[in-house]
């Protein structure tokens, strides 16, 4: 008989959902901001295959909730998850508005090793707890009005003097939602995971 050897994978992605500043809503899996973060997670699979695990995040409430930063403990046990099953294996985040936050707060843990942030809501300089061997990518478009280009650019330009692999691609005439020149941004997470896969 014989045996199956599971695949080792060279690469662990968790994508992060946004969700709004404030409220104890429980975190549907079939909220705008989780059914907008689906093609990524699938699209990532289906390019990559076996190589990659990717793991989109479900938060216990949908809100940010000031110094509660209650999808942080969320997305953090999710990281200790995937690391468990698969240790020693580089991990990179993909996080929209305030998944993109979470991805901030989560890339100050040595074993996260990119971060994708796709019009992120860093809020009070959050790109600040961001470590010193990560890279970032930050897309961000140029219409947006929830979360703030020139803000997004200030952090990117911040770890850039820090010594950090951070660049800024806008999106110009781009809104918050992603909902327009939607290849562009499926092609940044793709060719941002191609990036990150060891050779």
């Amino acid at each position: 008989m014989l045996m199956r050897v599971p695949v080792r994978a060279d690469l662990l992605v968790l994508v992060l959902p946004g969700g709004t500043d404030r409220s104890y809503r429980p975190f549907s899996t079939r909220q705008p901001s989780a059914l907008r973060m689906y093609p990524f997670t699938w699209s990532i699979r289906a390019r990559y295959g076996r190589r990659v695990r990717v793991h989109q995040v479900r938060y216990r409430f949908y809100g940010w909730n000031g110094q509660q930063n209650c999808p942080v403990p969320d997305a953090r046990k999710a990281l200790d998850d995937l690391t468990r099953k698969h240790p020693g294996v580089p991990v990179v985040l993909v996080g929209h508005s305030m998944g993109g936050r979470v991805g901030a707060h989560l890339a100050a843990d040595r074993r996260v090793t990119g971060l994708l942030a796709l019009a992120p809501w860093w809020q009070h300089a959050d790109w600040r707890f961001i470590h010193d061997d990560v890279r970032v990518v930050a897309v961000h478009g140029t219409s947006d009005t929830r979360t703030f280009a020139h803000r997004t650019e200030k952090g990117i330009r911040e770890l850039g003097e820090r010594g950090l692999d951070a660049t800024f691609l806008p999106v110009h005439d781009g809104g918050h939602a992603m909902l327009d020149h939607v290849p562009l941004w499926q092609r940044s997470a793709l060719d941002f995971v191609g990036t990150a896969l060891p050779r």
